[in-house]
């Protein structure tokens, strides 16, 4: 077994903290008909993971795709904790590339110059770094709900993505 990749005792304190926000956010299993994403548990979805029996996935399993996937793979600990927790949490919701954007236009808005790549390379984890810690967040959470409210006025009718705003904004600002 690979020490930094399975078992609880492995995962560092920022992602244990920042992954009970997701959990916590996206709930059981659910397999809502209006959600592009198919049948969710702890919001893996099946459309991501075709091959997984969703309705069976344990909470574990779940952490474990999260601290691999998304945590690691998309570099969440560079960034301070607070950030770190809330951008990983819109990640699993909106994508890892346009959560790590919103991240970079809330930078740009706090004074930071970075590119907006959807990428946290050395200079957006220098950057979120250096930046006020409670402005950094305000401005995400700023971003955050614009990307919402994009989604839902420019997808179709919006009827579908109107009925899920709400809990998106308040994800968003949380």
């Amino acid at each position: 077994m690979d020490p930094i990749t399975s078992g609880r005792d492995a995962y560092s304190p920022e992602f244990l903290i920042a992954v009970e926000r997701v959990l916590a956010n996206e709930g059981g299993y659910s397999s809502n008909p209006d959600d592009p994403g198919g049948a969710t548990n702890f919001g893996i979805s099946a459309r991501s993971h075709p091959g997984l029996d969703i309705a069976a996935l344990t909470r574990d399993a779940a952490i474990e795709i999260y601290w691999r996937e998304w945590w690691l793979r998309f570099g969440f600990a560079r960034l301070p904790a607070a950030a770190a927790a809330k951008t990983f949490d819109l990640a699993v919701n909106i994508g890892a590339g346009s959560a790590i954007q919103c991240l970079q236009r809330a930078l740009r808005a706090c004074g930071r110059p970075v590119a907006e790549d959807g990428a946290i390379g050395p200079h957006t984890a220098a950057e979120a770094a250096r930046a006020d810690p409670g402005a950094l967040i305000a401005a995400l959470r700023s971003e955050l709900a614009a990307h919402y409210r994009l989604v839902a006025a420019n997808r179709g009718s919006g009827r579908i993505e109107n009925k899920f705003l709400k809990g998106w904004l308040t994800r968003a600002y949380s």
